[in-house]
C-alpha cells in the first residue's frame, strides 16, 4: 500500500483540496520535494533547507518566498535561489503541470544564471575593486554575494583568523558536544575560494586604513588599494581579571580554535566552571555536561538571561540546567582561583579543571577609530550600511544602524544579523541602494532545547506569555507602550516565522528612517 504522508506528486494532487498558503510534501522519483501554492500559482522545490537541513513543508509562504522553520532560511518559490542567509545554496525546482483540476509535477528544471551586477540600476558604476576585512558572517557572505551579484572585480577577504571562515554558532553547540565532526564546521570547501576569485587572506591583521587614499595596511606591511570596503571585524570576548588563576586554568570561545582547544582539554576533566550566565556561557554549559563533565554557572544576575530575556524564561531554562545537573551560584562571581579550587564571593569553594569565561563581547572598533569614522557604541551606518566615509560600509558586530522600528540607533550581536547585513552591504557597494530592513533573528540550543527570537528588545514594560513555560511549548511577547517589540518562541516555529512576517509587513508601511 502506498504511504499517504509522503505521495507520489508524478501522480497529481487534486487543485481543490489544496488551499492558499498551503505547503505539501511528496516524492518525485527519489527525491523528497514540497508543492507551495500562492494564489493560482503553484511552485514545486527541494523539502529541505541548504542550511541545517530544515523541513520547508513546516514553513512559512511569504511573498514569493519560502521560508524554513528553523533558522529562518528565504529561498525564492520561481527560482529555488537562497535569497537571505543563514543558507547560501539554493534549493531544487521541478516543473508544474496543470491539467483541469489537477496538478502533476514533472521533471527537475535548471537553475537561472545570474545576471551580472557589473553597472547597477541609475547608471552607477561598479568598483574597480572591493576590499572585506573581517572574516565572520558578515565578511563572507558580502563576498558570496558580490560573486553572485555578477561582480567580476578583485574582491578581498581578510581575516585575523586562521582557518577559512566556519560555522560559528556550532562551536558552542553540537561541535563542542562532539556531535558535529570537523569537517562540518568550515561554510565552504577549499575551493571555493579559489574557484570564484575570492582572495581569502588568512592570518592576517590590519594595521591601518587610510579612508581618503582608500588604502589599507596589514601588520605585514602588504597594502591594498580599494574603491569600495567592507569593514566586519566583528567582536572579541570580554577578558575579566581572575585573581590566582593561570592562562592554562581560563578559557574563552569565540573561534574555532578556542572551541577545539575547549574540546581537547574537556576530554579528560571531570568538573568545570563556567563564568557568566550568558548565551554562549549557558550553550557551553550545556555541550560540557552532555560530555559527563560536572558544571558550575557563576554568575551575578539572579536569573540565567534575565538581561536579556527577563525572570520568566530565564528562570525556566535555570530548571531546564538543573534537571540536568548543572549547579548555579548566582550572584556571585569567582574571588579567587587558587591552583584547581576556585573561591567564589559568596564564600563557597569548588573544585574544577578549568574555568570558561563567557561574559559577553565588545565591538572590534579600533581600525574604525583611528580612520575616523563615526563612532558611537559601534560603528555607525546609515540605512543602506554605509559608514560617516562614503565607500566604507560595515556590517555585522561591529555596525551601529537605524532600527527601522523604532528609529533608534542599534547593535546586535546574532549570525543571521550578520550574514543578512553583509548580503545588502554586498548589493550597496555595487550601487543597488537597498536598505537594510531585515527583523533580527537569533536561535539558541541547550539540551535538545530550542528557543527562537525574533525582533529586538533592549528594555520592555509589559510581558506576555501564551502557552506553558515549564512544559518548554509557548510564546513570550515583549512590549514596550503597548507596541510588539520581540517574540521568543519554544515548539512554535511556525509562529515565529509569522511574527517575522508580520513585522517585516510593519516596517514597509511605518518604516522611520534617520537622516
Amino acid at each position: 500500500m502506498e504511504n499517504t504522508s509522503t505521495p507520489n506528486l508524478e501522480n497529481g494532487i487534486l487543485i481543490d483540496e489544496f488551499p492558499d498558503g498551503e505547503i505539501r510534501q511528496g516524492k518525485v522519483g527519489g527525491d523528497d520535494v514540497i508543492v507551495a501554492r500562492r494564489g493560482d500559482m503553484f511552485f514545486a522545490l527541494g523539502a529541505n533547507c541548504t542550511h541545517y537541513g530544515g523541513p520547508l513543508a513546516k514553513g512559512l509562504i511569504v511573498g514569493d518566498e519560502v521560508r524554513c522553520p528553523l533558522h529562518h532560511a528565504c529561498f525564492s518559490l520561481r527560482t529555488g535561489q537562497a535569497l537571505r542567509g543563514p543558507a547560501f545554496d539554493s534549493i531544487p525546482c521541478w516543473r508544474v503541470e496543470r491539467i483541469g483540476n489537477t496538478l502533476f509535477v514533472r521533471e527537475k528544471l535548471s537553475h537561472p544564471t545570474v545576471e551580472s551586477a557589473s553597472v547597477s540600476s541609475g547608471g552607477v558604476r561598479r568598483p574597480g575593486s572591493i576590499v572585506i576585512v573581517g572574516g565572520g558572517a558578515a565578511g563572507f557572505a558580502a563576498a558570496d554575494t558580490l560573486r553572485r551579484e555578477g561582480y567580476d572585480g578583485p574582491v578581498t577577504l581578510i581575516s585575523a583568523d586562521e582557518f577559512a571562515p566556519y560555522d560559528r554558532p556550532n562551536l558552542s553547540k553540537e561541535y563542542l558536544t562532539g556531535q558535529a565532526p570537523e569537517e562540518w564546521i568550515p561554510l565552504r570547501s577549499p575551493d571555493y575560494y579559489a574557484d570564484n576569485h575570492i582572495d581569502l587572506v588568512l592570518n592576517a591583521r590590519v594595521s591601518a586604513l587610510d579612508a581618503k587614499q582608500k588604502r589599507i595596511e596589514l601588520q605585514n606591511g602588504t597594502a591594498y588599494d580599494f574603491d569600495a570596503l567592507l569593514i566586519a571585524t566583528g567582536a572579541d570576548p570580554v577578558k575579566i581579571p581572575v585573581p590566582g588563576a593561570s592562562d592554562s586554568h581560563l578559557h574563552y570561545l569565540r573561534t574555532f580554535a578556542d572551541s577545539t582547544a575547549l574540546a581537547r582539554k574537556a576530554a579528560s576533566a571531570t568538573q568545570v566552571i563556567v563564568v557568566g550566565a550568558s548565551f554562549i556561557g549557558l550553550e557551553v554549559a550545556a555541550s560540557l555536561r552532555e560530555r559527563g563533565i560536572r558544571v558550575h554557572v557563576v554568575a551575578p544576575e539572579q536569573q540565567p538571561l534575565e538581561r536579556v530575556l527577563g525572570p520568566e524564561i530565564g528562570g525556566m531554562i535555570r530548571r531546564l540546567h538543573e534537571t540536568h545537573g548543572v549547579v548555579f551560584h548566582l550572584g556571585q562571581t569567582v574571588a579567587r582561583v587558587n591552583g584547581n579550587r576556585a573561591a567564589l564571593s559568596g564564600g563557597d569553594e569548588i573544585d574544577a579543571d578549568f574555568l570558561v569565561l563567557g561574559v559577553g563581547v565588545s565591538p572590534s572598533l579600533s581600525l574604525a577609530k583611528e580612520a575616523g569614522l563615526k563612532i558611537d557604541r559601534g560603528i555607525v551606518v546609515d540605512q543602506y550600511l554605509e559608514t560617516s566615509v562614503p565607500g566604507i560600509f560595515a556590517a555585522g558586530d561591529v555596525a551601529r544602524w537605524p532600527d527601522p522600528l523604532t528609529g533608534q540607533l542599534v547593535r546586535i550581536e546574532h549570525w543571521v544579523v550578520a550574514e543578512r547585513q553583509g548580503q545588502v552591504a554586498a548589493r550597496n557597494m555595487l550601487g543597488r541602494r537597498e536598505r537594510f530592513e531585515a527583523v533580527p533573528f537569533f536561535w539558541t540550543q541547550q539540551f535538545g532545547v530550542s528557543m527562537r527570537y525574533v525582533g529586538h528588545a533592549e528594555k520592555w514594560d509589559q510581558v506576555e506569555i501564551e502557552g506553558n513555560l515549564e512544559e518548554m511549548n509557548c510564546a513570550v511577547t515583549y512590549k514596550l507602550n503597548g507596541r510588539r517589540l520581540a517574540v521568543a518562541t519554544i515548539s512554535r516555529d511556525l509562529l515565529n516565522l509569522e511574527v517575522e512576517a508580520a513585522m517585516e509587513a510593519s516596517i514597509s508601511k511605518h518604516a522611520v528612517g534617520i537622516a
